[in-house]
């Protein structure tokens, strides 16, 4: 008894054309990460300690108002580092990370100051100082928070054909 060739079931396709996607489909809107908002904490604390270290600079000598303005500068980048951050803002982890490296330097080199000239308490209170740049520095650089800071691009609506295409314009 010859066997018959086996059957495949092919693929059954529709003889209407696909529907055309959607130009008002917008892509889901992200969801912001839980580490946001400790990231933007963590800039208001750097802008706070950017505060306090101006004025303790400034307090033994009044007439070096140029330190002064640069903390208070970091101050306020930071600020707005966590206010991008926290909304979502394109690039908000970068402007609170450049804010917050000038922090961590300073802080490592006056505890390195104190710690060279053997005064342990100040290396120890300027060691707890750094823990907030230093939260604020590894929260910021996390992909998380860099991907809900990405820029985000409209996506432009598909290309439609146009019926005259190709043809010459006549006049």
């Amino acid at each position: 008894m010859p066997s018959s060739p086996p059957r495949r079931a092919g693929t059954r396709r529709s003889p209407r054309a696909a529907a055309a996607p959607s130009a008002r489909a917008l892509p889901p809107a992200p969801v912001r990460p839980l580490t946001a908002p400790f990231a933007a904490v963590f800039g208001l604390l750097v802008a706070a300690e950017d505060l306090y270290l101006a004025r303790l600079l400034e307090e033994p000598e009044p007439g070096r108002t140029w330190v002064g303005a640069a903390l208070a500068a970091l101050a306020l980048v930071a600020l707005a580092g966590s206010a991008l951050v926290l909304l979502g803002r394109g690039r908000g982890w970068l402007v609170l990370t450049l804010a917050t490296v000038p922090s961590v330097l300073l802080l490592l080199g006056v505890a390195l100051l104190f710690g060279v000239l053997g005064d342990g308490g100040a290396v120890g209170w300027a060691l707890l100082l750094l823990t907030g740049p230093v939260g604020c520095l590894v929260l910021a650089v996390r992909r998380p928070i860099r991907e809900w800071t990405r820029p985000r691009r409209g996506i432009p609506p598909p290309a439609t054909a146009r019926p005259d295409r190709g043809r010459p314009r006549g006049r």
